[in-house]
């Protein structure tokens, strides 16, 4: 796993300890929809100094698209899970995305079939992950059909990004789907949250690092490498993720770290390096060539 992937997943997984805080100043949804919405501004002015040209529309459709599953319904799917399961059962439902993205390439990507050593890599990284987060299932069998449902629409977004989108500007592609996601957002914080904000300096802070590091950066990072690279390869190297996001609530929020944790870190990176090793020589090759 390339570095850019290693920053990506260290972004993302302290998030989840800026997510737990701002979630304590802001009604959640709407957290997310000020983060979203911040990323996408700061993206649409990179975009202008940049000089990147609007998208045209057969490609805005496929970007609002992606902008309603992998923005929009992804973040209220968790946000409402979060209020009826534990956030460990949530991380671990949501970042099963490899399970489905790797299946919906063996079908619809060519080149990308799923072999057997990619099979057992996804399924013990997912193991690892039950295991680290000490998976407890609750009688609200709902909610994590719910938590489920959003790693099927990130993996579906990412499967519309690989087949319809290839070859898009990745930061034109990234503002537009973050901009329709947000007022989606906005839309259903509205609707059905009555929760009150709380503005102080940390609140800013947290606003900051989810609205421009983990969203506008990390964002364009994902679509970048999910340009590059297989898409098995980069959804597996995701589960690192809730990893770090575990190790980090350990070490900045005191949550708990038991030695089956521990275990279940150990499979999931053991389930990253067999996806890994199992690329085709043929098409690593050829992302060589074009990088």
């Amino acid at each position: 796993m390339n570095g850019m992937m290693l920053f990506l997943c260290m972004i993302w997984g302290f998030n989840f300890v800026v997510m737990k805080q701002g979630n304590g100043v802001f009604p959640p949804v709407l957290f997310a929809a000020y983060r979203f919405l911040l990323g996408a501004i700061v993206l649409f002015g990179l975009s202008y100094f940049k000089r990147i040209k609007l998208p045209s529309k057969r490609e805005l459709k496929w970007y609002i698209l992606c902008g309603l599953l992998q923005t929009t319904y992804f973040n209220i799917a968790i946000q409402i899970s979060l209020n009826y399961i534990n956030a460990g059962l949530t991380s671990v439902l949501t970042y099963s995305m490899p399970l489905f993205l790797s299946l919906m390439a063996h079908y619809f990507i060519p080149g990308e079939k799923l072999t057997a050593t990619k099979t057992v890599g996804i399924l013990i990284g997912i193991l690892g992950l039950f295991l680290s987060m000490d998976i407890h299932f609750g009688e609200n069998i709902w909610a994590p059909i719910l938590a489920l449902s959003s790693a099927v629409t990130w993996a579906l977004s990412s499967l519309i990004f690989k087949t319809k989108l290839q070859g898009c500007d990745t930061v034109q592609f990234t503002t537009w789907q973050m901009g329709a996601g947000a007022v989606g957002l906005f839309l259903y914080s509205i609707s059905f949250e009555h929760g009150q904000s709380h503005w102080s300096l940390m609140a800013v802070v947290y606003l900051l690092y989810a609205g421009i590091l983990a969203s506008a950066i990390a964002f364009v990072i994902w679509s970048q490498i999910l340009s590059k690279v297989e898409a098995s390869k980069a959804s597996i190297s995701l589960l690192i993720v809730p990893v770090v996001g575990t190790l980090s609530g350990f070490l900045f929020l005191k949550e708990g770290l038991n030695a089956i944790t521990l275990i279940g870190i150990f499979l999931v990176l053991s389930g990253v390096w067999l996806v890994n090793k199992a690329g085709s020589p043929r098409l690593m090759s050829r992302i060589k060539r074009n990088a």
